[in-house]
């Protein structure tokens, strides 16, 4: 087994790209797999709880017994496994890849899929995607871990996983692709784009082969056509961002009573689920998933088909669903509130249609205001704009509300965004002191890596050398701190001077091996310094042992605190050449423009200077500097000479620019009008 385990992950390892997309399409195929183990459960969860309803007599009695039994169950597998087996998965799911590299326990999977069909088979409130995106975000990360992926590409699979989950849920994978990208990993990028779109495709394919055409929702109706009823589709996502808001407060506040409670922990599911079956007496529709409650609000084609919907209960309704959802979650059951806010969201489009047709110039169609609804509270719930529009379209397979539903969805995350910065996903991160970098602004230190700028190891501190062997080392190669290294070459600890301070004992017979630090952090070549950096921060310390991708006990190098004022003028440099050759570009296609040259005289202020540090004109491009019989290209960190030769390209203007830029002498002694 050792054998088999060592030849795959070199395979995965020696064949790159080939390797990861193989990975992300077995990802989406497990995924896939998973979504059907957990319809099949919550399905047979469900026909328990109907054999207990019908042995009672009374739907509304029966679930005194089966929604506090359903969470009972799920409380006590989260003890039992794992507190992460409580709540969504999605919050989870983000820290994850935001502070432990991707880092989910492969033991959460088949409890967090056994918890989920208790708590929504017994008939608490939420739904099931919030859980399927932490187990396929689980596969994605145990897979990756087995083939010893880098960090960025474990990430990736992650996140594909993740997707993968709601593209298989919803049977909608773009929708999970973007969900990927927008909620769990907060960005764009397109290097994690193609496992993303893999996964998502494949995990759909297989649920949909193995399940048939099991649409979580549906919808054949939906259109737009009185450009008036855009004004109703702004105020939609208006009362939306209320809604959303709303949800998060009531799910903050019940989520803050869980852990002030002081009674034995059984009795929290036992309370929740009794308060949970109690609001059920008042409206059923509030407990379970509401996905056919939801299906049949996007049916309605006219206002007399929602006719039996009384106005005033919807809106109750809606506060209805948000409390239960709570309180399902706070008493340890897993339910999500992905479904729970498009259920919100539905409500609200509905009893907008309802409430204003009597007094509009047209007919309208509350299905449509439903659908709009779905997207725009799930817009300011989650801040996933493009997730929320894109699923609707593959769910009802209509494109016709193109428009409302995009005015609606941006118009929600733009006033959220600036009501309330947290998400209903990242709220409890924020709430716990987590603060997750956003990555709408590139650093510049993401653009290098720890391998361009780490410092290459000349020799290093063994395990059986002496305190005072060591400190000497220490000493005469002015380092504050070593990789510690086995005889085998594997990474063993590291030592520092405060561990030299530190250490107990005679240091001509103490070792190395008493004072080091064991099992240290460390980094790899292909890791952006950023990310160094910030795990160097978080630590504390000076300095991280560089490991080997493949294997991560073999050392390759250090990086310390020099390597990142390295990593920054590298980035700088680098950014000015990426600015230098913009303006190439802007100037090549402009009128009028030619070549010229200009030399570099005698006693002239650029002489020794970097190119970057001159004060260039705009519409001047620097082409080439012919030095001796040289030709060289110029970048940032170029430093001119005397008698060299500057080529650039612009107007004529410009070259008069270019030589008081050149031709500027040094000040002479006592002279300091010469550089003015």
């Amino acid at each position: 087994m050792g054998t088999l385990r060592t030849k795959l992950r070199q395979a995965a390892n020696s064949r790159g790209q080939t390797a990861f997309v193989t990975a992300a399409l077995v990802i989406g195929v497990i995924v896939g797999l998973a979504v059907v183990l957990l319809v099949v459960l919550v399905d047979a969860a469900t026909e328990a709880s109907v054999w207990v309803q019908e042995q009672v007599g009374n739907d509304s009695v029966a679930f005194f017994i089966t929604v506090p039994v359903g969470l009972l169950i799920a409380w006590g597998i989260a003890q039992r496994f794992s507190r992460n087996v409580e709540s969504g998965g999605v919050t989870e799911t983000i820290a994850a890849v935001g502070l432990r590299a991707g880092y989910l326990s492969t033991r959460t999977i088949l409890p967090k899929i056994t918890s989920t069909a208790a708590t929504l088979g017994g008939g608490g409130s939420g739904g099931r995607e919030g859980p399927i995106v932490m187990i396929g975000a689980a596969i994605g990360s145990s897979l990756s871990r087995y083939t010893r992926f880098s960090e960025d590409r474990i990430r990736s699979l992650v996140a594909a996983g993740a997707g993968a989950g709601i593209g298989a849920t919803f049977n909608a994978p773009i929708a999970g692709m973007l969900f990927a990208m927008e909620v769990i990993l907060g960005n764009l990028a397109i290097r994690h784009l193609n496992a993303v779109v893999i996964a998502s495709v494949v995990a759909a394919v297989t649920t949909h082969t193995l399940l048939g055409e099991e649409q979580i929702l549906s919808s054949p109706l939906g259109s737009f056509e009185d450009p008036r009823e855009l004004l109703l589709y702004l105020l939609l996502g208006l009362m939306a961002v209320g809604a959303g808001l709303l949800f998060v407060r009531i799910l903050t506040w019940v989520g803050d009573q869980k852990d002030h409670w002081q009674y034995p922990g059984w009795t929290r599911p036992l309370t929740a689920g009794l308060l949970v079956a109690t609001i059920g007496l008042v409206d059923d529709r509030a407990l379970g998933t509401g996905q056919s409650f939801l299906s049949g609000l996007m049916r309605n084609a006219s206002t007399a088909e929602a006719s039996d919907l009384v106005l005033w209960t919807l809106p109750i309704l809606a506060v209805l669903k948000m409390t239960t959802n709570a309180l399902t979650r706070s008493g340890g059951g897993s339910a999500g509130t992905f479904m729970p806010s498009l259920f919100i969201g539905g409500v609200l489009g509905t009893a907008l249609a309802v409430a204003v047709e009597p007094v509009w110039f047209t007919d309208l169609q509350p299905g449509s205001y439903a659908m709009v609804g779905m997207a725009a509270t799930f817009a300011a719930v989650a801040r996933a704009p493009l997730t929320a529009i894109i699923m609707v379209f593959e769910i009802t397979g209509n494109y016709a509300l193109v428009l409302p539903l995009m005015l609606a969805a941006s118009l929600a995350t733009f006033v959220a965004d600036r009501v309330h910065q947290d998400s209903v996903y990242t709220m409890p991160l924020t709430r716990a002191g987590v603060h997750l970098v956003k990555n709408e602004d590139v650093d510049l230190l993401d653009t290098v890596t720890v391998g361009e700028v780490m410092t290459e190891l000349d020799d290093t501190l063994h395990p059986n050398m002496t305190i005072s062997e060591a400190a000497r080392f220490l000493d005469e190669s002015r380092h504050h701190g070593m990789p510690v290294v086995e005889e085998n070459g594997k990474l063993a600890g590291v030592l520092t001077l405060i561990d030299v301070a530190l250490a107990e004992g005679d240091p001509d017979e103490t070792h190395v091996s008493d004072a080091m630090t064991d099992r240290p952090i460390t980094v790899t070549p292909t890791m952006p310094v950023s990310s160094a950096l910030a795990r160097m921060a978080a630590l504390g310390v000076g300095r991280l042992p560089v490991v080997d991708d493949i294997d991560p006990r073999r050392v390759v190098g250090m990086f310390r605190r020099n390597s990142v004022v390295a990593a920054y003028h590298h980035a700088l440099g680098a950014s000015t050449d990426r600015h230098l050759y913009r303006q190439r570009l802007r100037q090549r296609v402009q009128p009028g423009a030619t070549f010229y040259e200009v030399p570099v005289p005698q006693a002239s202020a650029a002489a020794g200077k970097r190119v970057r540090d001159l004060d260039w004109p705009e519409e001047a491009v620097l082409v080439s500097i012919r030095r001796d019989a040289a030709v060289i290209i110029p970048h940032g960190d170029t430093v001119l000479r005397v008698n060299d030769t500057i080529t650039a390209f612009g107007h004529g203007d410009s070259r008069v620019a270019v030589a008081f830029v050149l031709e500027r002498k040094l000040p002479a002694d006592g002279d300091e009008t010469a550089l003015a």
